[in-house]
């Protein structure tokens, strides 16, 4: 006999009230990685917000302060210094959004959960043309501009992700990466609503825990 429609409603609803209290207090430790602009920054911050965990990036530890900016690389040691500490002060628990597969690894041990999230080339590539044109300008972007070059040079970094012809980021590292983690990892698509993959992932955490 099929389910009243009000009754699958109160089921959907009771397993999200259940999944809140499962989750209410815990620490986690979550680390969101993917391609530049499949949306791990926005899917991190989303995250830590619901959880009301401290959002973490690794852009923040793994530049110099200069300006223009990323023009300077800080050693890996001082990166992880910084983000260890920045651990440390989050008592609560953290959302750690970036890429580190190639140079975190004393931090892999510290993560609850990882979550890849593959966004299409085409998508990636439209959003990171958008967000570095409203984080530094057209006149900065623009032939003889203060970020022309760095941004030329990233765009087309950023294009071979999915082929993986340069270092740096990969698709075949990330996803290599991902079977020798030591804790679980959940892949989602990037193409979604960001509220949906949330909600992927409090599901994924509340499973976890039983």
């Amino acid at each position: 006999m099929p389910q009243d429609p009000s009754f699958r409603h109160f089921q959907a609803v009771f397993r999200k009230v259940k999944r809140a209290v499962a989750m209410k207090d815990r620490a986690f430790h979550i680390h969101i990685t993917g391609a530049s602009g499949s949306g791990v920054s926005t899917l991190g911050h989303a995250l830590a917000a619901r959880l009301q965990l401290t959002h973490l990036d690794t852009d923040d530890f793994y530049w110099e302060a200069t300006d223009p900016p990323y023009q300077l690389k800080r050693p890996i040691d001082k990166r992880l210094d910084r983000i260890r500490r920045a651990f440390e002060e989050a008592h609560q628990g953290w959302v750690l959004s970036g890429s580190l597969d190639s140079w975190g690894e004393p931090l892999v041990n510290l993560f609850d959960l990882v979550v890849f999230i593959e966004t299409p080339a085409k998508v990636r590539l439209e959003r990171l043309r958008s967000r570095e044109l409203a984080r530094h300008g057209a006149e900065a972007l623009a032939p003889g501009g203060a970020m022309h070059a760095t941004h030329t040079a990233f765009m087309a970094w950023a294009a071979c992700y999915e082929r993986g012809d340069r270092s740096g980021r990969s698709l075949t590292g990330h996803r290599a990466w991902l079977q020798v983690l030591p804790c679980p990892w959940l892949h989602v698509e990037g193409i979604r609503p960001v509220e949906t993959l949330v909600e992927d992932i409090e599901a994924g955490l509340a499973e976890l825990q039983t």
